[in-house]
Protein backbone atom coordinates (compact mmCIF):
# COMPACT_ATOMS: atom_id res chain seq x y z
CA UNK A 1 0.00 0.00 0.00
CA UNK A 2 0.95 3.57 -0.56
CA UNK A 3 1.67 6.40 1.21
CA UNK A 4 -1.76 8.12 -0.64
CA UNK A 5 -3.54 5.02 -0.56
CA UNK A 6 -2.75 4.91 3.52
CA UNK A 7 -3.72 8.49 3.82
CA UNK A 8 -6.98 8.09 1.52
CA UNK A 9 -10.25 8.26 3.30
CA UNK A 10 -13.28 6.09 2.59
CA UNK A 11 -14.68 8.67 1.26
CA UNK A 12 -12.02 9.82 -1.41
CA UNK A 13 -11.99 6.16 -2.27
CA UNK A 14 -15.16 5.87 -2.90
CA UNK A 15 -15.14 8.98 -5.69
CA UNK A 16 -12.38 8.13 -7.12
CA UNK A 17 -14.23 5.02 -7.92
CA UNK A 18 -17.33 6.51 -8.81
CA UNK A 19 -14.87 8.39 -11.22
CA UNK A 20 -13.79 4.93 -12.92
CA UNK A 21 -16.94 3.61 -13.06
CA UNK A 22 -18.64 6.97 -15.17
CA UNK A 23 -15.02 6.95 -17.09
CA UNK A 24 -15.77 2.90 -17.85
CA UNK A 25 -19.45 3.60 -18.98
CA UNK A 26 -17.80 6.16 -21.42
CA UNK A 27 -15.61 4.26 -22.76
CA UNK A 28 -18.17 1.02 -23.37
CA UNK A 29 -20.18 3.38 -25.18
CA UNK A 30 -17.13 4.86 -27.70
CA UNK A 31 -15.36 1.28 -28.50
CA UNK A 32 -16.71 -1.73 -30.22
CA UNK A 33 -15.58 -5.30 -30.52
CA UNK A 34 -12.41 -6.42 -28.33
CA UNK A 35 -12.05 -3.11 -27.05
CA UNK A 36 -15.52 -2.87 -25.48
CA UNK A 37 -15.97 -6.32 -24.44
CA UNK A 38 -13.02 -5.50 -22.01
CA UNK A 39 -14.30 -2.29 -20.95
CA UNK A 40 -17.44 -3.80 -20.31
CA UNK A 41 -15.76 -6.59 -18.14
CA UNK A 42 -13.40 -4.04 -16.39
CA UNK A 43 -17.33 -2.01 -15.42
CA UNK A 44 -18.94 -5.24 -14.29
CA UNK A 45 -15.54 -6.30 -12.18
CA UNK A 46 -16.03 -2.65 -10.27
CA UNK A 47 -18.98 -2.48 -10.16
CA UNK A 48 -19.49 -5.51 -8.10
CA UNK A 49 -16.37 -5.32 -5.73
CA UNK A 50 -17.37 -1.74 -5.22
CA UNK A 51 -20.65 -2.40 -4.27
CA UNK A 52 -20.10 -5.28 -2.13
CA UNK A 53 -17.72 -3.46 0.00
CA UNK A 54 -20.03 -0.84 0.16
CA UNK A 55 -23.19 -3.14 1.67
CA UNK A 56 -19.83 -4.98 3.93
CA UNK A 57 -18.39 -1.45 5.21
CA UNK A 58 -20.07 1.84 4.78
CA UNK A 59 -23.71 1.61 4.85
CA UNK A 60 -23.10 -0.14 8.38
CA UNK A 61 -21.64 2.50 9.50
CA UNK A 62 -24.20 5.13 7.58
CA UNK A 63 -27.04 3.68 9.46
CA UNK A 64 -26.59 5.33 12.61
CA UNK A 65 -26.65 8.57 11.31
CA UNK A 66 -29.19 8.47 8.16
CA UNK A 67 -32.52 7.24 7.91
CA UNK A 68 -32.96 3.07 8.01
CA UNK A 69 -35.29 3.75 5.54
CA UNK A 70 -32.61 5.49 3.38
CA UNK A 71 -29.70 2.78 3.91
CA UNK A 72 -32.21 0.31 2.77
CA UNK A 73 -33.17 2.08 -0.13
CA UNK A 74 -29.53 2.36 -1.31
CA UNK A 75 -29.35 -1.17 -0.65
CA UNK A 76 -32.72 -1.97 -2.80
CA UNK A 77 -30.88 0.05 -5.54
CA UNK A 78 -27.75 -2.05 -5.67
CA UNK A 79 -30.21 -5.11 -5.69
CA UNK A 80 -31.70 -3.58 -8.70
CA UNK A 81 -28.40 -2.69 -10.72
CA UNK A 82 -26.86 -6.29 -10.17
CA UNK A 83 -30.10 -7.96 -11.42
CA UNK A 84 -29.32 -5.54 -14.42
CA UNK A 85 -25.91 -5.57 -14.55
CA UNK A 86 -26.46 -9.80 -14.70
CA UNK A 87 -28.90 -9.55 -17.95
CA UNK A 88 -26.49 -7.07 -19.62
CA UNK A 89 -23.79 -9.71 -18.47
CA UNK A 90 -25.80 -12.68 -20.25
CA UNK A 91 -26.62 -10.45 -23.06
CA UNK A 92 -22.84 -9.67 -23.98
CA UNK A 93 -21.78 -6.25 -25.51
CA UNK A 94 -22.47 -7.38 -29.05
CA UNK A 95 -26.45 -9.11 -27.94
CA UNK A 96 -29.50 -7.85 -29.25
CA UNK A 97 -30.94 -4.86 -26.72
CA UNK A 98 -27.51 -4.27 -25.11
CA UNK A 99 -27.40 -0.31 -26.04
CA UNK A 100 -30.45 -0.03 -24.72
CA UNK A 101 -30.27 -1.71 -21.65
CA UNK A 102 -26.66 -0.71 -21.01
CA UNK A 103 -28.00 3.39 -21.63
CA UNK A 104 -30.32 2.87 -18.89
CA UNK A 105 -28.30 1.05 -16.61
CA UNK A 106 -26.11 3.87 -16.75
CA UNK A 107 -28.50 6.50 -15.90
CA UNK A 108 -29.28 4.26 -12.93
CA UNK A 109 -25.62 3.67 -11.76
CA UNK A 110 -25.25 7.23 -11.83
CA UNK A 111 -28.04 8.45 -10.38
CA UNK A 112 -27.51 6.10 -7.30
CA UNK A 113 -23.79 7.17 -6.99
CA UNK A 114 -25.14 10.80 -7.17
CA UNK A 115 -27.80 10.09 -4.31
CA UNK A 116 -24.54 8.28 -1.99
CA UNK A 117 -22.24 11.58 -3.20
CA UNK A 118 -24.70 13.89 -2.01
CA UNK A 119 -26.71 12.33 1.13
CA UNK A 120 -24.10 9.47 2.44
CA UNK A 121 -20.56 11.11 1.80
CA UNK A 122 -21.19 14.48 3.50
CA UNK A 123 -22.72 13.11 6.63
CA UNK A 124 -20.01 10.44 7.05
CA UNK A 125 -17.31 13.22 6.47
CA UNK A 126 -19.25 15.25 9.37
CA UNK A 127 -19.83 12.39 11.91
CA UNK A 128 -16.98 10.07 11.90
CA UNK A 129 -13.28 11.36 12.19
CA UNK A 130 -10.78 11.17 10.22
CA UNK A 131 -8.86 8.03 11.11
CA UNK A 132 -11.85 6.10 11.16
CA UNK A 133 -12.36 7.58 7.64
CA UNK A 134 -8.86 6.16 6.47
CA UNK A 135 -9.47 2.45 8.43
CA UNK A 136 -12.92 2.69 6.36
CA UNK A 137 -10.62 2.64 3.40
CA UNK A 138 -8.28 -0.09 4.31
CA UNK A 139 -11.95 -2.21 5.46
CA UNK A 140 -13.39 -1.41 1.81
CA UNK A 141 -9.69 -2.18 0.08
CA UNK A 142 -10.07 -5.94 1.97
CA UNK A 143 -13.61 -6.33 1.01
CA UNK A 144 -12.63 -5.31 -2.43
CA UNK A 145 -10.08 -8.25 -2.40
CA UNK A 146 -12.36 -11.11 -1.79
CA UNK A 147 -15.44 -9.85 -2.99
CA UNK A 148 -17.20 -11.56 -6.49
CA UNK A 149 -15.97 -9.71 -9.55
CA UNK A 150 -19.25 -9.96 -10.88
CA UNK A 151 -22.65 -9.50 -9.29
CA UNK A 152 -25.06 -12.53 -7.58
CA UNK A 153 -28.19 -10.72 -7.56
CA UNK A 154 -29.79 -14.10 -6.02
CA UNK A 155 -27.25 -13.82 -3.05
CA UNK A 156 -29.08 -10.58 -1.13
CA UNK A 157 -27.46 -7.46 -0.37
CA UNK A 158 -27.11 -7.40 3.43
CA UNK A 159 -23.53 -7.82 5.06
CA UNK A 160 -24.08 -10.88 6.66
CA UNK A 161 -24.94 -12.49 3.64
CA UNK A 162 -21.97 -10.82 1.85
CA UNK A 163 -19.87 -12.63 4.25
CA UNK A 164 -20.60 -15.51 4.20
CA UNK A 165 -21.48 -15.91 0.35
CA UNK A 166 -19.04 -13.15 -0.85
CA UNK A 167 -15.53 -15.68 -0.20
CA UNK A 168 -16.75 -18.36 -1.80
CA UNK A 169 -18.18 -16.54 -5.15
CA UNK A 170 -15.06 -14.28 -4.97
CA UNK A 171 -12.75 -17.78 -5.47
CA UNK A 172 -15.13 -18.82 -8.35
CA UNK A 173 -15.24 -15.51 -10.21
CA UNK A 174 -11.59 -14.54 -9.88
CA UNK A 175 -10.69 -18.52 -11.29
CA UNK A 176 -13.14 -18.22 -14.10
CA UNK A 177 -11.59 -14.35 -14.92
CA UNK A 178 -8.35 -15.85 -15.11
CA UNK A 179 -9.34 -18.52 -17.20
CA UNK A 180 -11.43 -16.21 -20.14
CA UNK A 181 -8.52 -13.99 -19.56
CA UNK A 182 -6.16 -17.01 -20.63
CA UNK A 183 -8.45 -17.82 -23.62
CA UNK A 184 -8.36 -14.59 -24.75
CA UNK A 185 -4.92 -14.11 -24.55
CA UNK A 186 -3.84 -17.45 -26.30
CA UNK A 187 -6.74 -17.06 -29.32
CA UNK A 188 -4.49 -14.21 -30.71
Amino acid sequence: MTATQQDQDVIDLLLTQHNEIRALFAEVKSTTGEPRKSAFHQLVRLLAVHESAEELVVHPASRHDISKATIDGFLREEGDMKRELNNLYAIGTDGPGFDEMFAAFEQAVIAHNTHEEQREFPMLRRKADPAKLRRMAGAVRAAEAVSPTRPHAGVGESGTTMMLAGPPMALFDRMRDAVRDWHRANEA
